[in-house]
């Protein structure tokens, strides 16, 4: 392929993603979960002032980073990433960021740790929360083609083991598969579905792909 067919082909796969809301959840009404889980469950908590909401970032970013995550996607190495926490989707921040992949490309855990729930929503369409093994901070794989063979809700995961592959279920384009990946510091009451988010970018930048295993 061409540089300059590549260069169209990647600009078009940047307005399919913002044109989509590409599996960011909406805050839930309630501080407990009704008897059907939420079908938007990753959400901030209650707003925070400026200076607060800056230290609560900068304390999750400093946690995420000792967490030493690898990058969630086969193949992915820490270049070929793109920052795009901070990008619109329709009225609102992404939050995440997306890494883009062939369909049926592996999806590994980036820490060790529990996998607490395994979620069908309308917009991250097939996904999975994994906890940290502290419960300080969920992660958020959306947008899957299917789960990993023998995966269930309870099992404790350990760096690199495969939760799925790459997809664009929710509302995720068909042209354009790829991992919505998301982290947000848990609070006190360690709900799945609930938390504030970090950029997970700085931290899979600057330490991801070298413990990545070759599977």
């Amino acid at each position: 392929m061409c540089r300059t067919e590549a260069l169209r082909r990647a600009g078009a796969l940047a307005l399919l993603l913002l044109a989509t809301a590409c599996g960011r959840e909406q805050p839930a009404a309630a501080a407990q979960p009704p008897a059907e889980p939420p079908d938007q469950p990753q959400v901030t908590t209650a707003p925070l002032d400026n200076s607060a909401s800056q230290q609560f970032a900068s304390d999750g970013a400093a946690l995420l980073a000792q967490r030493r995550p690898i990058i969630p996607v086969e193949g992915i190495a820490p270049h070929a990433l793109r920052d795009n926490y901070e990008q619109g989707r329709g009225a609102r921040k992404h939050e995440a960021i997306d890494i883009m992949a062939a369909r049926g490309t592996k999806v590994f855990a980036v820490d060790d740790g529990k996998l607490v729930k395994l979620f069908h929503s309308v917009p991250g369409g097939i996904t999975a929360y994994q906890f940290d093994p502290q419960s300080r901070l969920a992660y958020y794989y959306a947008h899957l083609d299917r789960y990993a063979d023998g995966l269930k809700e309870g099992m404790e995961l350990k760096r690199g083991d495969l939760i799925g592959y790459v997809g664009s279920s929710g509302n995720a384009s068909p042209e354009a598969p790829h991992l919505h990946f998301a982290v947000f510091v848990l609070g006190p009451e360690r709900q799945w579905w609930k938390g504030e988010p970090v950029n997970p970018y700085p931290a899979l930048r600057g330490m991801g792909g070298a413990a990545q295993p070759a599977r």
